[in-house]
């Protein structure tokens, strides 16, 4: 589920904070490192069992329509599209949801229904759920788009659901677009005849390592790379450079110096890429230059020691 891309932005986030905090202790942010990529799998569940829980809804108040005194003929014979969703039944049977949520000690949306509610009704007044009600033949493929289409546009857009989410963990607002993402594609991996398989958090340990190293490399040289920026900014003194680009900047030079199988023209781009989104309009022009300069500098010394074909 993470991405190597989602990786360094948790990385980035970590140097950062422990940077604002005075007599910070390396330790202290490695935990915070490991809870972060710890509550990213907790949001995925939080965001599957919101699924689970809006169509618990959809049951009651079919049998509540049912049990009505004066129920009409469309309470007492209703359109059973949603409630009979192959994938949604699957998902409220699984025993893999249940563990995993019990495992983490979570208990979501048990609280906070009214996000449930208004989620569900969304969903009721929209085209899609009434073009999917009124379809007679109910295929797996049929119930597939439905849940895809109302996650896609009313579910994950929803800025009742992501105010919510940003007060209980703040780092989820960065992890909100991949965890849908992979929603999505775990969505059309789920099958009536088979087991759901819950997606892994990281691919496999090596993640885990470059992510660890990758932080602790940057803060134990941060004065060498930070040193290594002087007098290539001549506009600019480095503490009028934003901070988040100077994380940045020492991550990349990291990669270039300590990460001999990654390509720099890879390290090069992820960072400013991830400069678009996370720092001002320029940062990505201004990184760059300097990284640009700093990959030739250490070619030029001979220590930029890469390992493999095509990674220069």
């Amino acid at each position: 589920m993470l991405t190597r891309r989602q990786l360094r932005i948790k990385v980035m986030q970590a140097i950062f904070a422990f940077q604002k905090q005075e007599n910070a202790e390396i330790k202290e942010f490695e935990t915070f490192l490991n809870q972060s990529m710890s509550k990213t799998y907790s949001l995925f569940l939080y965001m599957t069992q919101l699924l689970v829980e809006i169509h618990k809804l959809a049951e009651d108040k079919v049998i509540k329509g049912q049990q009505r005194h004066l129920a009409t003929d469309s309470d007492l014979n209703p359109a059973r599209n949603f409630i009979d969703n192959k994938i949604l039944i699957k998902l409220r049977e699984s025993q893999v949801l249940v563990d995993a949520l019990k495992q983490r000690d979570l208990k979501p949306w048990h609280l906070n229904v009214k996000y449930v509610e208004n989620l569900y009704n969304q969903i009721t007044t929209s085209k899609t759920y009434v073009i999917y009600m009124s379809e007679p033949d109910q295929s797996l493929k049929a119930d597939l788009k439905f849940l895809t289409q109302i996650y896609t546009d009313i579910i994950a857009p929803n800025d009742e659901i992501l105010d919510f989410l940003e007060d209980e963990n703040i780092t989820w607002t960065d992890d909100y677009p991949l965890v849908n993402s992979a929603m999505i594609m775990f969505l059309r991996k789920i099958k009536p005849g088979k087991e759901i398989k819950l997606p892994e958090l990281i691919k496999d340990e090596d993640d885990v390592k470059f992510t660890m190293d990758l932080f602790r490399k940057t803060l134990f040289n941060r004065e060498e790379f930070l040193e290594r920026i002087e007098g290539k900014t001549p506009n600019w003194e480095q503490d009028r450079i934003a901070q988040i680009d100077l994380v940045l900047i020492m991550m990349a030079q990291c990669e270039f110096l300590k990460f001999n199988s990654i390509p720099v023209k890879v390290s090069l781009n992820e960072y400013l890429e991830i400069s678009k989104d996370y720092s001002t309009p320029k940062s990505s022009f201004f990184i760059n230059g300097i990284l640009d300069n700093l990959s030739k500098e250490y070619e030029s010394e001979g220590i930029l020691n890469k390992s493999g074909r095509g990674l220069m």
